[in-house]
C-alpha cells in the first residue's frame, strides 16, 4: 500500500483514509522488516506498538486536514473561521446588548450626559454618552440595555427616567426593543461572510445591503429600490431606496447607507409607520448635512398557522410541538418583507417538513389543510398581504395550532 493512498489532495479537496487503513499500512511495513510471521495481535507488545504508531500517523493526517480546511470559510471552524473571515473585513460577533430606539423629549438645547431610562420591569437602558435635545424638543436615539443578553421591552414600556436631569421631560419607545444575542455561531458567521462579498459588488444595491447587514447588532435587512420615475404601490418615491433594518445603532446604520448608496438616490423612510421611520442627519465628505432615512425596527407580522390533520394508528399529541417547531423555524427564516413583492404569502408552509417526526409512517396522519393568519386575524388559505417593512415571526407554542 502506497502512503499517498492514505493522505492526498486533489481537485475535490483534502482526503484522509480511515484508521483501519493506517493500521494496515503500519502492520504491513512492520512485517516487511521483521518477517511475515511476526504476531501483531492486540494482546502483543508489537501489536500495541504498531497500533500506537498508526494512531499517531492518523491523528497527524487529521490535523493536516483541519489546517487545510481552515483556509476556506466554507469548512473552517471555531478560531480558524474567525481568522479567515478577516479577509472580508469581518469579526465574529461577541455577545451583544439589547438596543431600543427611544424618543427623548425635553427643553431645546438641553444636554443629557450619561443618562439612563428605565422600563416597567425596572430594566435599565443607557442613552448615548451625550444627547442634545434639538430645537424641536425631541430626538430619537438608540439606547442600550445595561445588562448583556436578551433583554426584552415591548413598545411603550420604557417610560421612566432613572437619572433625572434638568430639562429632560419624558421618554418612550414607540417600538419593541431588539434583543441582544449570544456569541455568533459558525453557521451564522458563514452566512454573514457570504453576504459580505456583496460589499464591493458591481450592483450598488447589493453593496448597500451587505454594508448594512454587517453593522454590529443588525440581525435582518431588506433593501427596496424604486428606479422608476413615479411613486410605486408602496408609496416609495421615484428614484429612491428604502432600507429596513432590525437591530443596530441608528447612526452606524445611517453611515453604512450613506457610504454605499448611489449618488443622487434618496434614502427614503416615508411619513408612514410612526415609530419605525428614522431620519439621521450626517455630514457628507464636504461637511454638508445630509438626511439619511430608513425604517428601524421593522413592523411585526405575527403569522399564525392552523394545521388540520386526519389521524390514524400511532398518532400522538407528542408530535405536535415537533411539527410546530419546524413550522415556526420556517416562518422565522423568511426575512423582512417576505412575499411583499408577490402581493402576499400563499400557503407559506411547505407540507414536506411536517413529515419529519420520529418514526413517521403514512398511517399516522394525513394533512387535510394548512391555513395561515396575520396578526390574530382569521385563518385562510388565500393570500395574505405582508407589508414590505414587516418581519414575519412565529412562536411555536402559541402561533401554531392543530385541528385533529
Amino acid at each position: 500500500m502506497d502512503v499517498t493512498s492514505l493522505v492526498f489532495i486533489d481537485s475535490a479537496g483534502f482526503h484522509v483514509a480511515d484508521f483501519p487503513s493506517f493500521l494496515s499500512f503500519v502492520q504491513t511495513a512492520y512485517k516487511g522488516i521483521y518477517g511475515a510471521d511476526v504476531y501483531l495481535g492486540a494482546d502483543s507488545i508489537d501489536g500495541q506498538w504498531t497500533t500506537l504508531q498508526a494512531q499517531m500517523l492518523y491523528d497527524t493526517a487529521m490535523l493536516a486536514a483541519a489546517v487545510y480546511n481552515s483556509l476556506s470559510p466554507v469548512s473552517a471552524q471555531g478560531t480558524g473561521l474567525s481568522r479567515i473571515v478577516k479577509i472580508n473585513g469581518l469579526n465574529r460577533d461577541v455577545p451583544t446588548f439589547s438596543t431600543v430606539v427611544l424618543t427623548v423629549v425635553g427643553v431645546a438645547g438641553t444636554v443629557l450626559t450619561s443618562c439612563i431610562a428605565v422600563d416597567i420591569l425596572n430594566q435599565q437602558w443607557a442613552l448615548p454618552a451625550t444627547v442634545t435635545i434639538p430645537s424641536g424638543g425631541s430626538i430619537n436615539v438608540t439606547a442600550t440595555a445595561t445588562v448583556q443578553g436578551s433583554i426584552n421591552a415591548l413598545a411603550n414600556t420604557i417610560t421612566g427616567i432613572f437619572t433625572p436631569a434638568l430639562g429632560w421631560q419624558t421618554v418612550n419607545n414607540a417600538a419593541s426593543a431588539t434583543a441582544g444575542s449570544p456569541v455568533e455561531t459558525d453557521s451564522q458567521l458563514r452566512a454573514r461572510q457570504i453576504v459580505s462579498v456583496a460589499n464591493p459588488s458591481l450592483t450598488v444595491l447589493d453593496g448597500t445591503y451587505g454594508s448594512v447587514a454587517n453593522v454590529p447588532g443588525v440581525t435582518n435587512v431588506a433593501v427596496w429600490e424604486n428606479f422608476t420615475g413615479s411613486t410605486d404601490a408602496n408609496g416609495q418615491p421615484a428614484h429612491s431606496i428604502s432600507v429596513v433594518v432590525n437591530g443596530g445603532d441608528l447612526t452606524a446604520v445611517a453611515r453604512a447607507i450613506q457610504i454605499h448608496k448611489t449618488p443622487g438616490t434618496n434614502p427614503w423612510s416615508g411619513p408612514t409607520h410612526s415609530g419605525h421611520n428614522q431620519t439621521v442627519i450626517l455630514p457628507d465628505s464636504r461637511g454638508v448635512p445630509v438626511s439619511i432615512g430608513f425604517f428601524q425596527p421593522p413592523l411585526t407580522a405575527e403569522i399564525g398557522v392552523q394545521v388540520t390533520l386526519v389521524t390514524g394508528a400511532g398518532w400522538t399529541t407528542a408530535f405536535e410541538p415537533i411539527i410546530a417547531a419546524q413550522v415556526a423555524s420556517y416562518i422565522n427564516s423568511l426575512g423582512i418583507g417576505a412575499g411583499a413583492q408577490f402581493g402576499g404569502l400563499v400557503q407559506v408552509i411547505p407540507l414536506y417538513p411536517l413529515l419529519f417526526v420520529p418514526g413517521y409512517v403514512s398511517s399516522m396522519y394525513v394533512i387535510s389543510s394548512v391555513e395561515i393568519q396575520l396578526n390574530g386575524g382569521g385563518f385562510s388559505s388565500s393570500p395574505i398581504s405582508i407589508n414590505e417593512i414587516s418581519l414575519p415571526t412565529c412562536v411555536p407554542a402559541s402561533d401554531v395550532v392543530f385541528v385533529v
